[in-house]
């Protein structure tokens, strides 16, 4: 049995993902594999789906796992911009009549339209990810991104030379003011004097601040003109054109989110600039899930995964947190051992 923590929020939401898909535009990947046909696990991406070299391919690991150690037969699906509830609903609900379990709902999109289907396929297992559900046959998968902020938080004030550090969220929402939080109560634990700019890039239901390299760009520069010289940003795909402007300017450091941005194709040109990446290990999540199907131990519940687990973490591509590690070592223990309370909202 798994550790079953109580989430007191009545959801959380994701940074990667936008919320709204097309139906009519919606791809499918069917790999049938070497699977022995008894387990079929449906994947249900969110906005960018597999390839977008953050939060959905974190997820897509984890499948990837499972068809490679457990033989499992797939089927991914993939939401684009402009859907409707009903659409997320009828997505789930054909992977699940198709006999896929489990059924795997990427992001926060999905909440709603789990909590109505799970309902109607109760011998059917689904997994929800950065959101919660409280109906029996869902296992809700969360992660403690306020813990890995806090760790960036710790590197950014030790590499900036001035104290004049940013973070870029995509969306004005609960869970990119988690990121925010530890964020700054990693700087300011670490140097008080350090002053975080803090921008989003939109509002309430405007998700587009997840999709737009554009604004992600325009806001860093905007930071970076202003002197500042370490740049943090929590928003999705957005994230890709902070760091290219980052990399634009020599001595300033990007932060990814994620997954590990310096490896990522489209952005290794700049891994010379990206400091570390604040990692949720998506696929871990996703993997557990799976197995426990195939175990015929299906779980369900609410699962946060913690830094004590390495839910999250972060990265050290390019050695480039070499001279810092030994502090932000001293402070993972610190987070681990219940020393450090991190903060969830600023």
């Amino acid at each position: 049995m798994r550790r079953v923590s109580k989430i007191t929020a009545a959801c959380a939401v994701t940074a990667a993902l936008a919320l709204t898909a097309t139906a009519c535009g919606e791809s499918s990947t069917e790999d049938t594999g070497s699977g022995d046909g008894t387990i079929k696990v449906g994947m249900a991406y969110d906005v960018g789906g597999r390839g977008d070299n953050s939060f959905n391919d974190s997820a897509a690991r984890g499948l990837d796992k499972a068809k490679a150690e457990l033989g499992v037969e797939t089927k991914e699906l993939t939401a684009r911009t402009g859907e409707t509830p009903a659409d997320r609903e009828q997505r789930l609900a054909s992977l699940a009549e198709g006999g896929f379990n489990p059924v795997i709902g990427v992001g926060f999109a999905y909440k709603d339209a789990i909590d109505k289907v799970a309902g109607k396929y109760p011998k059917t297992t689904f997994g929800l990810i950065d959101s919660v559900s409280d109906k029996k046959n869902v296992d809700s998968i969360v992660f403690t991104e306020e813990q890995g902020s806090y760790l960036a938080g710790v590197a950014a004030a030790l590499k900036s030379k001035d104290g004049n550090i940013g973070f870029i969220g995509g969306v004005d929402l609960p869970l990119i003011k988690k990121f925010a939080a530890g964020f700054q109560q990693g700087v300011k634990d670490t140097k008080p004097d350090a002053k975080v700019q803090i921008q989003y890039l939109s509002t309430g239901t405007d998700l587009s601040g997840f999709g737009a390299p554009d604004k992600g760009k325009a806001a860093a520069k905007g930071m970076l003109d202003k002197g500042t010289d370490v740049i943090f940003a929590a928003a999705g795909g957005s994230g890709a054109g902070a760091i290219e402007a980052v990399a634009a300017k020599p001595g300033t450091w990007a932060i990814g989110v994620d997954s590990d941005q310096a490896k990522d194709p489209a952005l290794s040109k700049y891994a010379g600039s990206i400091l570390t990446s604040v990692v949720k290990n998506v696929d871990t999540g996703v993997f557990d899930l799976i197995k426990s199907v195939k175990d015929g131990k299906p779980l369900s519940g609410t699962h946060a995964y913690s830094l004590a687990e390495n839910g999250v973490s972060l990265t050290t591509t390019g050695d480039h947190l070499k001279d810092i590690q030994a502090k932000i070592d001293e402070a993972k223990k610190k987070i681990v051992d219940g020393q450090i309370k991190v903060a969830t909202t600023l």
